[in-house]
């Protein structure tokens, strides 16, 4: 008898071990849907209203129209994500939405230049190279409007980039005071469904960054965006170095 009332009592204590296991992996994932949505939410719902039209954008008279880099298929050619960017940026330019174009992308090892592609891709389709600027270190979208701000001094700007990315876009420049509004380029339906998944991760982490707001990989020295782009025109080697 004293046996049996034992294991019963074993049994009843692997019983309550389990049962908070279970309570606290409910709560944990409560929590952590609580946290996707909430981060989710705060990224898209506030930015819709800066989403305009192209003939909208017009208007705006922004200090640069910013296309954010995304990747290449080779050494030369642009994606087709980033050709409809690049497409979209270069039309609301042309209609007059900033001053200068700032192509914002990865440049940070030897044999992958987005931003030279990008640069190439709009002095080929008519847009004199004095008002095409690169940062070759926006390795994220945080850090390129961050550079955007601290490095080229935009205060204003009209951000380029497809739809699903666009909200995060411009949160992140909000959260970094900037006055920006965004143009929606055209989607690429093949893989669209992957790119949506990590996008709602993507935006988890841009809501803890606008909180902490850590420095970007790679300032360097002040460059003026009323200037002339061929300031950007050089090699960036100091990026070189960190692989």
């Amino acid at each position: 008898m004293k046996k049996m009332k034992k294991r019963a009592k074993k049994a009843n204590k692997r019983f309550s071990a389990v049962k908070r296991i279970i309570l606290t992996c409910l709560i944990l994932g409560v929590v952590f849907c609580l946290f996707v949505g909430l981060s989710n939410a705060v990224n898209i719902l506030p930015e819709r209203r800066f989403i305009l039209s192209e003939e909208d954008a017009a208007s705006m008279d922004a200090d640069c129209v910013m296309v954010l880099g995304c990747g290449l298929f080779d050494a030369e050619t642009p994606s087709w994500l980033l050709q409809n960017r690049l497409d979209k940026g270069l039309e609301v330019f042309a209609l007059g939405a900033g001053r200068k174009l700032l192509m914002s992308g990865d440049h940070g090892r030897k044999g992958y230049d987005e931003v030279n592609v990008m640069k190439k891709y709009a002095v080929e389709r008519g847009v004199p190279g004095d008002d095409v600027f690169m940062d070759h270190a926006g390795f994220t979208t945080y850090e390129s409007m961050y550079r955007a701000r601290d490095v080229f001094g935009v205060k204003k700007m009209v951000v380029v980039t497809q739809r699903y990315h666009l909200y995060r876009a411009l949160y992140l420049a909000h959260n970094l005071g900037i006055e920006a509004y965004g143009v929606a380029a055209e989607d690429v339906s093949s893989g669209q469904r992957m790119r949506d998944v990590r996008e709602v991760g993507a935006r988890c982490k841009s809501f803890v960054w606008s909180v902490v707001k850590p420095k970007p990989t790679y300032l360097g020295d002040p460059i003026d965006i009323t200037g002339s782009g061929s300031v950007t025109d050089d090699e960036y080697t100091p990026l070189f170095s960190q692989g």
